[in-house]
């Protein structure tokens, strides 16, 4: 199955990176949003980190005018249709997802790949609302997508050989490296992460230790280039209770359970950096530990 255009759903963080990294590799990408302000503040965001490495000598000055060339946006999700490759990465809310791949399903070429960039949710479950779950893959990139190596590539119970093989070689072809998952709830990476990230809330909820003290001791103590708190205000404190979400309700343990804690920062609208506060307050110049 030859990859040479490649559709992305979603115009945000995790979107604009895999957008920038297709694009610098080769392949023709098609951004689809809802909005066209996100769709041109992705566009500018994918120029200045181009031009950053352009200016750090890691591509050349044609490597990006080539890649940017490659790019274009669109408000109408049918026109990613005819791409050889799609990427959902919208928002971490199935109804959301599967309202997408139901709406881009009447406009698709036959041999069009779906993939979705979900952190936690069942490939199988999404896949099986789709009329190709033998071509469906989770295709979960790491924040930021231009620095980090890794891809995770989560095979759905129907998808089949040729599209695995397919998606291991387009990672290949974009610099980065797969690890493979089975379909079990927050695949690898967050199954791991997550509950650190939750136990770390519980350490800070129970009166353990500060925010400073907590982060501090797993940066110097166990050599984290960032704190788990610290790492959970990157992500999203809401992305960070979705997946603790996903693993108590797939898993029904109650060792996945999220602290409450991270429930009412939430619940006060402090997600972290993109919200201006989280368990740090970045209002100011420097972040101050809001705990």
């Amino acid at each position: 199955m030859a990859i040479n255009s490649v559709g992305v759903v979603g115009a945000g963080q995790m979107g604009n990176g895999i957008a920038h990294v297709f694009a610098l590799a080769g392949y023709d990408v098609l951004i689809s949003d809802i909005s066209q302000d996100a769709l041109d503040n992705a566009v500018t965001l994918i120029d200045k980190n181009l031009e950053r490495q352009a200016s750090r000598g890691k591509i050349s000055e044609d490597d990006r005018k080539a890649a940017m060339g490659r790019i274009k946006t669109t408000l109408n999700l049918a026109d990613l249709g005819q791409t050889d490759l799609i990427i959902e990465a919208a928002t971490e809310r199935e109804t959301v997802k599967q309202a997408i791949f139901e709406d881009l399903l009447p406009h698709l070429k036959p041999n069009t790949i779906l993939t979705s960039n979900t952190s936690s949710i069942s490939i199988t479950r999404l896949a099986s609302r789709t009329d190709r779950p033998e071509k469906f893959m989770g295709f979960h990139f790491m924040n930021p997508v231009p620095v980090m190596q890794l891809v995770e590539l989560i095979r759905g119970i129907a998808t089949d050989d040729e599209t695995y093989q397919t998606l291991l070689d387009v990672v290949e072809r974009i610099g980065k490296t797969a690890a493979s998952a089975e379909d079990f709830p927050a695949f690898i990476v967050n199954r791991i992460l997550m509950p650190m990230i939750n136990e770390a809330v519980y350490t800070l909820y129970e009166g353990v230790g500060n925010v400073q003290s907590i982060d501090s001791a797993m940066k110097l103590g166990t050599n984290h280039p960032m704190g788990p708190l610290e790492l959970a205000d990157f992500i999203g404190l809401d992305t960070c209770l979705a997946i603790m979400n996903v693993l108590h309700e797939g898993l029904a343990d109650t060792k996945y359970r999220p602290c409450p804690l991270l429930t009412k920062y939430v619940e006060a609208g402090w997600l972290g950096r993109k919200t201006g506060r989280g368990f740090y307050d970045y209002r100011g110049e420097t972040p101050v530990p809001t705990r």
